[in-house]
């Protein structure tokens, strides 16, 4: 029963708002953003260096192969997973500011775009729904989660990489490279930023995944959970009830 009552108090945060930036932050914040996903800075290029660990484990399950199972990434930012994904495929993304990818050398292999993953058609089905350090950000996530879960074919899997935010050492390498770089050029709090990014712990996503599916397999890139940067986590088996009933309550 607790484990009941912890999920709805957790059902009960959504949908969230996303914190308000200040001026001077809100002022830099897409040359922030693109900096930041593009490597531009020593903190950024570290950053990504580490991330590709990240990308490896969203895509292992097709590493080697000739062609790609119909996938749909949720959030796909500058596009870079699709350096890690085979070349052929139908391959469909939700990202809705449109500048992090409008000039991306990999937006050819793209089939549909999407602002919202309401736009989806309902009778569309993916073998693969793939998301790279994007559900911390999803202000509607049990909704975005239930809706992915119908949309996915009978045999697919949700494969989904995310910092591990709320965690020792996640807050650490942050505040040590990236917010160290960020006040040193800007005299800005980094924090503030963050917190307007990651409205979503990675305990808040490991327990929505783990509600929604029955089959749940979770790495970790570091030692535990506290001390870990990244985890990533792949999902089977989507309890249908349980998608129809967040479908209903955040619609």
């Amino acid at each position: 029963m607790s484990g009941a009552r912890d999920l709805a108090a957790l059902l009960a945060r959504f949908p969230k708002t996303r914190p308000t930036l200040p001026p001077k932050l809100a002022a830099i914040y897409t040359q922030q953003y693109l900096e930041n996903r593009s490597g531009e800075t020593p903190a950024a290029s570290l950053s990504q260096r580490l991330e590709r660990w990240l990308h490896l484990q969203v895509a292992a399950d097709v590493k080697g192969a000739d062609t790609q199972p119909a996938t749909l990434e949720l959030g796909a930012g500058t596009l870079n997973q699709l350096a890690y994904e085979p070349a052929c495929g139908a391959y469909d993304i939700i990202e809705p500011f449109k500048a992090l990818f409008a000039d991306s050398p990999w937006i050819g292999g793209v089939r549909d775009t999407f602002d919202d993953i309401r736009q989806i058609p309902l009778d569309r089905r993916y073998r693969r729904v793939t998301s790279v350090a994007a559900l911390e950000h999803i202000c509607d996530l049990p909704f975005v989660l239930a809706r992915a879960a119908r949309l996915m074919a009978p045999d697919a899997a949700l494969r989904a990489a995310i910092p591990s935010e709320g965690g020792f050492l996640w807050a650490l390498g942050w505040m040590a490279t990236t917010g160290l770089e960020f006040r040193l050029r800007h005299g800005l709090d980094y924090g503030l930023l963050m917190a307007h990014e990651h409205v979503n712990d990675a305990r808040e996503v490991e327990t929505l995944v783990r509600a929604l599916f029955e089959d749940v397999q979770i790495k970790s890139f570091g030692v535990g959970r506290q001390l870990s940067l990244y985890r990533f986590l792949c999902a089977r088996k989507p309890r249908l009830d349980v998608a129809a009933e967040w479908e209903d309550g955040f619609a």
